[in-house]
């Protein structure tokens, strides 16, 4: 059994992720694994689908269906919760990016990329063929 304090906590970030239980779809799956052949019998692994965000979890991690359930809310609001996280970073890093990209290079910077550009083109000057005046 879960403690209510757990419930609780379980509930606060259910509903940080906005998931309600409206938008769940519950569905009990026969167990498996260790534990015996009642655990192989009775149907207490939990599968969560969340319609909204297109998520499914399955719980199976202990023997009793009701902590399963509570579990399997933890888990869906958690992977709910680390994809949005995800998504702000990625957003975040792009705006990093383009911010650097359209900084000013400092004179050093530039002086140093203008050597740089110099020493190449000599390169490939020296890599022509020798042309020869009649």
């Amino acid at each position: 059994m879960i403690a209510p304090e757990k419930i609780t906590a379980i509930k606060a970030l259910m509903e940080e992720a906005s998931v309600c239980e409206e938008d769940l779809e519950e569905s009990f799956i026969l167990g498996g694994g260790p534990g015996g052949q009642k655990t192989n019998k009775t149907s207490s692994v939990v599968r969560l689908s969340h319609e909204p965000s297109g998520l499914a979890v399955k719980c199976g991690e202990t023997r009793s269906r009701e902590t399963n359930r509570w579990l399997a809310r933890r888990m869906l609001a958690e992977t709910i919760l680390e994809r949005e996280h995800l998504r702000k970073s990625t957003a975040r890093q792009e705006r990093e990016k383009k911010r650097r990209q359209k900084r000013r290079r400092s004179r050093r910077q530039r002086d140093r990329m203008l050597k740089e550009k110099h020493e190449r083109s000599e390169l490939k000057m020296s890599r022509r063929k020798v042309e020869l005046d009649e």
